[in-house]
């Protein structure tokens, strides 16, 4: 298929920026080792992406000085933040600055820290980095999982943390029959 170059080419980022702002994501933080110092960077563009075999993604911009450290270390993880860990991530978003001087971490299997507190994480190995305009599309293999928490994760929403409410499962009515925990 021949993508076709002039479709888009009026649409006013700020708008574009506005109007996906509209989707509530959640917020990681994907981080590395470069073999000398931990790495890592918050990351709101993050999805299961295949069951089998299991596959992440995620999308960090084509600058990022820390997704070229990952790239050649070809090992990443992916920490799910908690609703309590909004200073997290604005410290991973930061440019300039130790991110880990004011976290505690261990390692993962592959070495990649992994965040006290975080919801869970995912311990990947880069299977494939793909252009997408400003930024790539990168697929992990997942090589280990972390024990998920029942705390509520970290949300952002129209320019701003937020977080989930419990609600009744109106879904439950309509679905009597057993459903997974998620929809993948």
């Amino acid at each position: 298929m021949t993508p076709v170059t002039d479709l888009g080419a009026d649409i006013d980022p700020a708008r574009f920026r506005t109007v996906l702002g509209h989707f509530c994501t959640g917020v990681a933080v994907v981080t590395g080792h470069d073999g000398t110092a931990p790495v890592g960077f918050a990351c709101q563009s993050f999805a299961a992406l295949s069951l089998d075999p299991p596959l992440v993604l995620f999308c960090p911009a084509k600058t990022s000085r820390t997704w070229a450290v990952l790239a050649e270390s070809g090992r990443f993880a992916v920490n799910v933040l908690a609703e309590d860990q909004q200073e997290v991530s604005a410290a991973f978003g930061a440019r300039g600055v130790d991110k880990f001087a004011s976290v505690d971490w261990t390692p993962a299997p592959s070495g990649s820290p992994l965040l006290t507190g975080a919801l869970t994480w995912i311990d990947c190995a880069l299977e494939a980095v793909h252009e997408a305009g400003d930024h790539y599309v990168v697929v992990g293999r997942v090589t280990a999982l972390g024990d998920p928490s029942d705390d509520r994760p970290l949300l952002f929403h129209r320019g701003r943390y937020t977080v989930t409410e419990p609600v009744t499962d109106a879904l439950a009515a309509l679905m009597p029959w057993p459903r997974p925990d998620d929809w993948l």
